[in-house]
């Protein structure tokens, strides 16, 4: 079995799933070549798991100050012609299936070839209707025309009686402990003013906030950390909570290690808003869509949830790429959640 995977990179949370799924499809006997887009290839890091992988430019949203999507940059800084160009010149006769985490010039090419493709990522749970109001129902299209794939199977928090799978997450790598004074922030697209003015009156926390820089340096208790896989887990094991937008992949990840989620959703980023709603309707976080220092005080001092543990996902569907995805996606689903019923095809 010789499989393209296709993977978004414009969000660590894409990168993430395909670190776990990459050592299981080894382990099951799959042939993978790996193609990234969405993010320039300099800005890509610990890539070493993926081999001699290829990069094309794809699609990405621009973010402005505040986490706020800038739709006439993410319009126009965008080049359809150099997608269409990438999508008509990758060569996918060789592969016996693709593989796309909401990548869209292998999904795309794939489509256009008639090669049978597989969605695995957390926006396939969007082609269901999820209980989040109109959100699913408005992503959906978009899904549909940005990575579109023969057999969509979403990844969620919930499988909604629906063809969705639990979190893709590696197991945890460091020991959980809780230090109340230290709190794990990612917040990308707000500047290092605005979270030094939110955090300076909180004197008994440390503040670890990551995001993209050249070094480290520190403002009384907000110390800002360069990106690193290794650091960022570290201190997620260690904190006592984490503030961050609302990702998908982070989130699941704060879940598994037993940690306080505080939660600020991107303004005018659907997927994000779909994340809010689930969350608090599922009582796995705390939703702030505008910083409050009362209800961050109040946050603060909340209990730790209990850690959860995710089935393995992986390996599952592994298995069943494998064995060319003969047995229906609704049976898989059942067996990774250990359901008897439910899930429909």
């Amino acid at each position: 079995m010789k499989v393209l995977y296709g993977v978004q990179a414009t969000g660590n949370g894409h990168i993430t799933r395909a670190r776990v799924m990459a050592p299981a499809l080894k382990q099951a006997g799959v042939d993978v070549d790996y193609l990234f887009s969405g993010r320039p290839a300099d800005e890509l890091f610990d890539m070493e798991l993926f081999g001699d992988y290829q990069t094309r430019r794809g699609l990405t949203f621009y973010m402005g100050e505040g986490a706020k999507v800038k739709s006439w940059d993410t319009l126009t800084r965008n080049s359809l012609s150099t997608l269409i160009r990438d999508i008509k010149s990758l060569d996918v006769q060789s592969y016996d299936l693709i593989l796309s985490d909401f990548e869209p010039v292998t999904a795309w090419a794939a489509k256009l070839r008639g090669k049978k493709s597989i969605g695995i990522a957390h926006q396939y749970a969007f082609m269901h209707k999820l209980p989040d109001g109109w959100r699913s129902l408005m992503l959906r299209l978009g899904v549909q025309i940005f990575a579109p794939v023969t057999i969509p199977v979403g990844v969620h928090w919930d499988h909604f009686n629906r063809t969705i799978v639990p979190p893709l997450i590696s197991p945890p790598q460091y020991s959980r402990t809780v230090d109340e004074g230290l709190v794990l922030v990612y917040l990308p697209f707000e500047t290092d003013e605005t979270l030094i003015d939110w955090f300076a009156s909180f004197t008994d926390y440390r503040f670890h906030v990551y995001s993209k820089r050249s070094f480290a340096h520190s403002i009384n208790n907000v110390h800002f950390k360069p990106l690193s896989r290794a650091g960022f887990e570290q201190d997620l094991a260690a904190c006592s909570g984490v503030f961050s937008n609302c990702g998908f992949g982070l989130a699941s990840e704060t879940m598994q290690y037993g940690k306080k989620f505080l939660t600020k959703p991107m303004q005018g980023q659907s997927e994000q808003r779909s994340n809010a709603i689930l969350l608090d309707r599922l009582q796995l976080a705390t939703v702030m869509d505008d910083f409050q220092s009362r209800d961050f005080q109040h946050w603060l001092e909340q209990p730790q949830p209990e850690p959860q543990l995710f089935q393995d996902v992986a390996g599952g569907l592994a298995k069943w790429i494998a064995g060319d995805c003969s047995e229906p996606a609704s049976d898989v689903v059942r067996s990774i959640w250990g359901l008897s019923t439910g899930v429909p095809a």
